[in-house]
């Protein structure tokens, strides 16, 4: 995987901008030999800003810019001159895009705009000049403030993809193949187990140009929360859909043993996903016969919506879409 161009968790050490020093001026000109302190403030220091872009959906682009440090203030001079501030360093990053500090763990925030920023490092302030001391007992202060200095630390940058829809299910399920089918995506399709090792997005057109976005996410296996397979690197990817779409193929032994094993999973990551609106589609169905429909019907959860698909031979494709507008538009 180390060639993929899929990034999704970026460790960075950023250092903001040390304020610049106040001056320590006094007025001095031809007839004005005791103007009194005129020193300027010194500037800020460079704050280090992420800024959302939808036009991105990994962190490739960070990931060999392991130490991003801004500028420093400038100094300030006499005629109550300000310092320049330090130029402020954007990192532009996809939606979804958590930052936490390295250390600790702890979330700063998350970017889930296009255009919105946030400041992951703030820069030091700017000193006072001595213009600001003066008083009717010190007319002539001869000191000024130094510049703060400013922050550096390691952070973590992790993203966790958006999408309406997400697909949930076993390796070898369809999910790639629905994709491809719905969409203009070009997912890596072969029957084999974890064909997919990076998530896919792709955009589904719907009536009246309207459309929702379908994330294929890697194959879940069961101990994924605890680590095994692929595990807890894509699991996390699932948090940021709006709702699930469950796909387990026909040819499956006891399709609704792995619909429980895949809710189980999802529950010991993150309970709060069970509350994310749910639709289960039983792929590759083309293999099976109206009374095996039936059978089938029987065993599978009463309170899920279900529907029998087949991406190759392109039944209920349509019907499926009507299913997953409305589950979307009930859950605005």
């Amino acid at each position: 995987m180390s060639n993929s161009n899929f990034v999704d968790y970026v460790r960075l050490f950023c250092a903001s901008g040390n304020g610049g020093k106040g001056s320590m001026h006094l007025r001095r000109e031809k007839f004005v030999p005791k103007g009194g302190p005129d020193g300027g403030d010194g500037g800020r220091g460079g704050h280090i800003i992420l800024k959302g872009n939808s036009q991105y959906w990994t962190l490739i682009h960070l990931k060999y810019r392991k130490h991003i440090k801004a500028e420093h203030g400038e100094a300030g001079s006499g005629s109550l001159c300000h310092g320049a501030d330090g130029k402020d360093i954007i990192l532009d990053v996809p939606l979804g895009t958590v930052a936490k500090v390295a250390d600790t763990g702890e979330v700063l925030f998350e970017i889930t705009q296009d255009g919105e920023e946030r400041v992951l490092v703030k820069g030091g302030r700017g000193g006072l000049g001595n213009a600001w001391f003066k008083s009717s007992t010190n007319q002539t202060p001869r000191y000024s403030q130094p510049g703060e200095p400013g922050v550096e630390n390691w952070f973590i940058l992790e993203l966790k993809l958006l999408a309406d829809v997400g697909l949930v299910g076993f390796p070898n399920a369809g999910k790639s193949t629905l994709l491809s089918v719905l969409s203009a995506a070009k997912p890596k399709i072969a029957d084999y187990p974890f064909t997919t090792l990076e998530p896919n997005l792709g955009i589904v057109e719907y009536y009246d140009h309207k459309s929702f976005v379908m994330a294929d996410i890697p194959g879940i296996i069961e101990g994924a929360s605890e680590g095994r397979g692929l595990g807890l690197r894509f699991l996390k990817h699932i948090e940021r859909n709006s709702m699930l779409l469950f796909m387990i193929p026909a040819d499956s032994k006891d399709i609704s043993a792995e619909y429980k094993i895949l809710v189980n999973e999802l529950k010991q990551f993150n309970p709060e996903l069970l509350d994310k609106e749910r639709v289960l589609a039983i792929s590759k169905s083309d293999m099976l016969d109206d009374e095996l429909k039936k059978e089938i019907k029987r065993t599978l959860p009463k309170k899920v919506p279900h529907i029998f698909i087949s991406s190759i031979q392109k039944q209920n494709l349509q019907e499926l879409k009507d299913m997953l507008w409305k589950s979307l538009n009930s859950t605005v």
